[in-house]
């Protein structure tokens, strides 16, 4: 069998891709959780928590959640079932992550929000957990050759684009249409139709992958215990900086995601119909650039050409800085169609295709799912990071009242919002040279 041959079917390639779908609701965490419970002057919504109050419940959240991650990859790769390692992760988890996600939107009378968003916030994260790793698992696990675990990637990342457009595209369309001009209406039943749409894919995957058919043999199952499979991983120091690139460029990409609305709304002073349309440059760019990527990786490898696109990605957020200040508003369209270029790699391609390339050449044993899970640790560490210093920042202009931050619940600030992206530009650099360091 050589490096390039392709072992499965363009039809199991597009059945895995499908089950990607559980980023509709990351990017509904991402961009519609904070605005829902700190919302913009100009959405029509009502405050219902604090700056500070958001930012403890979801850390809280994010703290319960910590070892899920590892320890559901650590798991499925000792999974006996006969749907195999995987599914039924993804079969039984689905539902579950569904109903929390719509919950976030429907705050329960009597009990205090801080509550409430705390345990949503918890379930939503552990579920996440319950899914995301086994499926992305599956690449390793079922891929043969470098071609194999190429094409999976790349099919994971067409239909991520994909999902993540709608999420990000459609939302601003449906709020309008669905509502009626009633915000928390359309915002609800936006929520729920995107999620419908989530279970759907995740159930096509989980049913169709037919996992046993590719899946090595894994009768003998690890044999170490959880905490020395840690150690054994994490001495792998090009996963150790693969990860730093990682987690610190999707915390500067979640702050970014998270506060197009506010640029949009408070800085721009447009509509919401512009967040759509803003959000759909981004993403035409980024599957346009999917091919060339994917051509220049094969031929530079993926280190050279993710330290490209990261600093291309420092000096763009820079340019969203200076919307309003040195960059005039009708270079805001340039801004978000360049942007599309450096996410559809870092963001994209190569999240799955670097860490199966890591896998394989690794000499652990069959740890594919602890990877994966580790992997979602830090993703969700990203957004631990993102949204533990967002809601802060964005009223930043009275951090040093301590009185405001605590039982405010509103007070979003113009020189806050700018200094998200100053806190994204941080992070990208960080990351780069986590990039820089890592050993292809």
């Amino acid at each position: 069998m050589t490096k390039y041959e392709n072992t499965l079917s363009l039809k199991s390639n597009i059945i895995y891709g499908f089950g990607v779908s559980y980023a509709v609701l990351d990017q509904i965490f991402v961009q519609w959780v904070l605005y829902f419970y700190l919302p913009p002057e100009n959405s029509g919504l009502s405050p219902l928590i604090s700056p500070i109050g958001i930012t403890v419940a979801l850390l809280i959240s994010r703290l319960f959640d910590i070892i899920f991650d590892p320890l559901v990859g650590y798991l499925s790769d000792n999974c006996k079932s006969k749907l195999g390692r995987r599914t039924p992760f993804i079969l039984y988890g689905s539902v579950p992550l569904i109903l929390s996600t719509i919950l976030f939107f429907y705050p329960i009378k009597n009990i205090p929000v801080f509550l409430h968003l705390t345990v949503t916030g918890s379930l939503f994260f552990i579920f996440y957990s319950i899914v995301g790793a086994p499926y992305n698992a599956l690449i390793p696990e079922i891929s043969r050759t470098y071609s194999d675990r190429i094409n999976m990637s790349t099919s994971q990342s067409v239909f991520r684009l994909l999902y993540s457009a709608i999420a990000m595209i459609l939302p601003g369309i449906l709020i309008l249409k669905l509502g009626n001009g009633n915000s928390l209406i359309g915002l609800r039943k936006m929520v729920i139709l995107l999620s419908i749409l989530s279970l759907a894919g995740l159930l096509i995957t989980g049913l169709f992958i037919n996992e046993k058919k590719y899946a090595k043999n894994t009768t003998e199952h690890n044999k170490i215990k959880f905490s020395e499979s840690i150690k054994t991983i994490f001495s792998n120091k090009s996963f150790v900086f693969y990860l730093g690139g990682l987690l610190f460029f999707f915390a500067g990409f979640n702050t970014l995601r998270t506060c197009i609305n506010y640029y949009v709304e408070d800085i721009m002073n447009l509509d919401k119909s512009y967040i759509t349309i803003y959000s759909a440059y981004i993403f035409i760019t980024s599957g346009i650039c999917f091919y060339p990527v994917n051509k220049l990786s094969k031929k530079f490898g993926y280190k050279k050409i993710a330290v490209v696109l990261v600093t291309m990605m420092i000096g763009l957020s820079t340019a969203m800085y200076g919307i309003g200040k040195f960059i005039p508003s009708s270079f805001v369209p340039y801004i978000f169609i360049l942007m599309g270029i450096p996410i559809s790699g870092c963001a994209f391609i190569f999240p799955p295709a670097m860490l199966s390339e890591i896998i394989s050449k690794s000499p652990e044993g069959s740890f594919e799912g602890l990877y994966f899970g580790i992997q979602g640790f830090f993703l969700k560490l990203a957004f631990f990071i993102s949204i533990g210093v967002v809601p802060l920042l964005l009223v930043s202009e009275k951090l040093t009242d301590i009185k405001s931050l605590l039982t405010s619940t509103g007070n979003i600030s113009t020189t806050g919002i700018y200094n998200t992206t100053l806190f994204s530009i941080g992070a990208f650099c960080i990351s780069l040279v986590f990039y820089v360091l890592y050993r292809e």
